[in-house]
């Protein structure tokens, strides 16, 4: 079964005046690995136990072959990734995923993140509760998991 029916048109991202969600691409190499790197300890206690992910021997090569997966699964929609970017498009400030569910009774599962340099200010709940508005709103999903954040992995 499709992850999506063919006929939706996925949706224009949200963009505030904080931030604009933007589909992950290579082309974002350089301030996604910062971003990870510089966040990497906090993110490892988000997602670690269930992506594995970052780890602390991730290269800059590594990275580039998850973007350009990223990108291509976007193509193809088969799971979709944004970067959470600055609205100048200088400083990507986190990321949001959309996957197919794993799990019984959910139809996709969702994740997001920001840098940790960002989170005391409130910028992770601001772009939880904008991703997750647009998720229920745009999104033709009944029931959407948060691991790691509603749900454990």
């Amino acid at each position: 079964m499709p992850f999506l029916p063919p006929d939706f048109e996925i949706p224009a991202p949200p963009a505030t005046d904080e931030f604009v969600l933007t589909p992950l691409r290579v082309d974002h190499l350089v301030l996604d690995y910062e971003a990870v790197m510089s966040s990497r300890e906090r993110l490892w206690t988000l997602f670690g136990a269930g992506w594995g992910w970052p780890r602390a021997d991730l290269t800059l090569m590594q990275d580039l072959v998850d973007l350009g997966w990223h990108q291509k699964e976007f193509q193809l929609r088969r799971s979709f990734n944004w970067a959470v970017m600055s609205p100048d498009g200088r400083t990507l400030l986190g990321c949001c995923y959309l996957d197919p569910s794993e799990r019984d009774g959910f139809d996709a599962e969702a994740c997001y993140w920001v840098r940790s340099d960002r989170v005391e200010a409130g910028l992770e709940q601001r772009v939880g509760a904008t991703f997750r508005d647009w998720l229920a709103v745009r999104w033709p999903f009944a029931r959407v998991a948060f691991p790691g954040r509603d749900d454990p992995w």
